[in-house]
């Protein structure tokens, strides 16, 4: 009797921590030490927050050139064209963010006519062509055409700084503002179009 209780609290502990995360991610193990990232994170905020008419503090990311896994430059200037841009932060080895990716790249396809952008970031590409070729592997394999792009030196503005779990998400407005919520962990077409329809209304008014 005593060693069928064992076995199922070692079953329940065991479920236990499979089952902590609330939505599906992993953890990260970026290039910096996570306290390094945090620091450099506040201090951009810090210096980014402008009043706005509402005198609500905006975090705006500011001037960037940032590259795609093809070589291919961006900069704060690929927001305009859209109402709403979602930036989905991801890692190649992270299960949870791999498996959204063909939804993400299906809404893209949906939604880019109303005026909504999507764009992935592969955290762990920084300085690894070998994470690299494995990005482009991802966007063949998944049948993408939203860019995948390789953090910057100065992590898009220092907004990437600091994440220690993916697949993390966010939102930027035409004027490289970020808005809405932060969306920790992976979730389904349905909810992804859901949040999209609901940040778009909030970023339009």
């Amino acid at each position: 009797m005593m060693r069928f209780r064992k076995e199922v609290l070692c079953s329940l502990l065991a479920a236990s921590l499979c089952c902590t995360p609330i939505l599906s991610g992993c953890s990260s193990n970026g290039q910096s030490s996570a306290s390094q990232k945090e620091s450099e994170a506040e201090d951009h905020q810090a210096s980014s927050k402008e009043e706005d008419g509402l005198g609500d503090s905006v975090v705006n990311l500011g001037e960037f050139s940032i590259k795609d896994i093809n070589d291919k430059t961006y900069t704060q200037e690929m927001f305009a064209d859209y109402d709403l841009t979602m930036i989905n932060v991801f890692t190649t080895w992270c299960t949870p963010c791999i498996n959204e990716i063909p939804d993400l790249g299906k809404l893209y396809e949906e939604m880019k006519g109303q005026g909504v952008n999507i764009v992935g970031i592969a955290l762990d590409a920084v300085g690894s062509s070998e994470k690299v070729e494995k990005a482009k592997l991802l966007a063949e394999k998944t049948g993408v055409s939203y860019p995948f792009l390789i953090p910057d030196e100065g992590y898009l503005g220092g907004r990437l700084a600091g994440i220690n779990a993916v697949p993390e998400t966010f939102f930027v407005d035409k004027e490289g503002n970020i808005v809405g919520e932060t969306y920790s962990g992976s979730r389904s077409y349905e909810d992804w179009k859901l949040i999209i329809e609901n940040e778009l209304k909030e970023a339009v008014k």
